[in-house]
């Protein structure tokens, strides 16, 4: 399938590997600031519900957002970071999507009846672990407390492995229109290194019969930097995924931290790729993508110029949320089930992360908030900047100073000194007004970032997140 040529006005990335070498460094990802692990204990229940109670007072009413979060997979990837319930006990799914549905029945009052939902998202874990008839349930309970849009986007993460290409015509008939499909690579040996045996042709049958279902945008994860991984086999695998013509693709670093994820332990080391070779395979994705026409969204995501993530951030509506890139920043953020987080206004929450807990606060009658964050108004503000540079690429000073009443560049006169270093680099320009992050400074957009993250400022510490590249 042909790919339209970009905009003309949409960003553009270089890929300058001696820059990368030598400015690599461990950082945030920046799906929200402040950072989930800033999260507090003190932020519980009450707290979320006052603030719930708060977005519902006035006249206006945000939309919502919904995430559920389905942990439960039959194997595990070794490579695998997620909050997840590795199990091939069907019953304890049925158990779980009980509880989900005590909780959706404790929340859903608490936002009224006049709040529509206009986007959705199912992710894991292995969401299609659970049948059909599970996630018609589920489906059916969010649709009977919410009001949904008809033009929402609703978007539901697939193991290829565990659902047949027929069954997307029912996930499209549950109302889904986007889907996001797990490939990581497609070779042999690359797979049976991280326990991820997957058919590559059921894989890209799956993708063409959501198509078929008529659904708006197909998003294909892959993963560099992963065991037994080389130029030839990755470019391999860039080659069959740019022929299925998906609207995303999400090009993910491996990061290898054995020490804070078990599964990972079972990765032999000896067989990771070197430094260089990884950096390589970064090079070689970005120029095969960008060659087929993708855009670089940023964060390791590309897009097809006409997908909506692409047109939002040309638009200057791109958001990121902890679910990554979002073309609807003006929602609240309701959150679901086990280690589900949620935004709410000026506040984060997130729910318990083992089941017992979670179940233990439902069976109270409690809802299962464990943590949370009420952010200050340094935290909006920065949070401001830095969703502009990582959807936009730029930052316009006046419309912050003007929006949080202080003078930009003397409040951040010590980030614009490290920005300066960052300038002399080639990774942004300076002027009176802005910051514009070149092209060469897309691929590090987390080290910008960086540099307005008060609590790494405070801490200088960052071992605790993965490396940037």
């Amino acid at each position: 399938m042909d790919i339209p040529n970009p905009a003309s006005d949409a960003p553009t990335v270089e890929v300058d590997l001696d820059l990368i070498r030598r400015l690599n460094r461990n950082g945030p990802r920046y799906t929200s600031y402040p950072t989930a692990d800033r999260f507090v204990e003190a932020f519980n229940a009450d707290t979320y519900r006052s603030w719930v109670a708060r977005r519902n007072i006035g006249g206006i009413r945000r939309a919502l957002s919904i995430y559920v979060h389905l942990p439960f997979c039959s194997t595990v990837c070794f490579y695998c970071a997620c909050n997840k319930v590795v199990t091939r006990d069907r019953r304890r799914g049925e158990k779980y999507l009980e509880y989900l549905l005590r909780e959706i029945e404790m929340q859903a009052p608490l936002f009224g009846t006049d709040r529509s939902v206009e986007q959705m998202h199912w992710g894991g874990g292995t969401p299609t672990f659970f049948d059909l008839g599970q996630l018609g349930r589920l489906n059916v309970a969010l649709r009977s407390h919410f009001s949904f849009a008809a033009e929402g986007e609703y978007s539901i993460e697939l193991d290829p492995r565990s659902i047949e290409p027929a069954q997307m015509q029912a996930l499209r008939a549950l109302g889904f229109n986007r889907v996001s499909l797990g490939v990581q690579d497609f070779d042999p040996d690359v797979q049976r290194a991280v326990n991820r045996l997957q058919d590559e042709a059921r894989t890209l049958a799956v993708i063409n019969a959501a198509r078929e279902a008529g659904f708006a945008s197909v998003n294909v994860d892959l993963i560099y930097g992963l065991p037994r991984q080389t130029l030839i086999s990755f470019n391999r695998t860039l080659g069959r995924v740019i022929a299925a013509a998906p609207g995303r693709i999400a090009v993910y670093n491996y990061a290898h931290l054995p020490e804070r994820f078990k599964p990972q332990r079972r990765i032999a080391e000896a067989e990771l790729p070197t430094p260089e070779t990884k950096l390589k395979l970064l090079g070689l994705a970005v120029q095969r993508l960008t060659d087929a026409g993708y855009v670089y969204i940023g964060m390791d995501h590309f897009a097809r110029p006409d997908d909506a993530l692409a047109v939002a951030q040309r638009h200057g509506h791109l958001h990121r949320n902890f679910q990554g890139y979002s073309t609807h920043a003006e929602c609240d953020l309701a959150a679901f089930g086990v280690s589900a987080i949620g935004a709410i206004g000026p506040a984060y929450s997130q729910n318990h992360r083992e089941l017992e807990h979670y179940y233990d606060a439902i069976d109270r009658s409690q809802l299962p908030v464990a943590r949370g964050l009420e952010l200050s108004a340094d935290d909006l503000m920065r949070r401001a900047v830095i969703q502009a540079l990582c959807c936009q690429f730029e930052v316009s000073k006046r419309p912050i100073g003007i929006a949080y009443l202080v003078d930009f560049d003397r409040y951040f006169s010590s980030e614009l000194d490290e920005l300066r270093g960052l300038a002399a680099d080639g990774l942004v320009r300076l002027d009176d007004e802005w910051i514009h992050v070149t092209p060469r400074g897309r691929m590090l957009i987390r080290n910008v970032c960086m540099v307005f993250d008060r609590y790494l400022q405070r801490e200088r510490e960052t071992m605790r997140y993965s490396r940037v590249i």
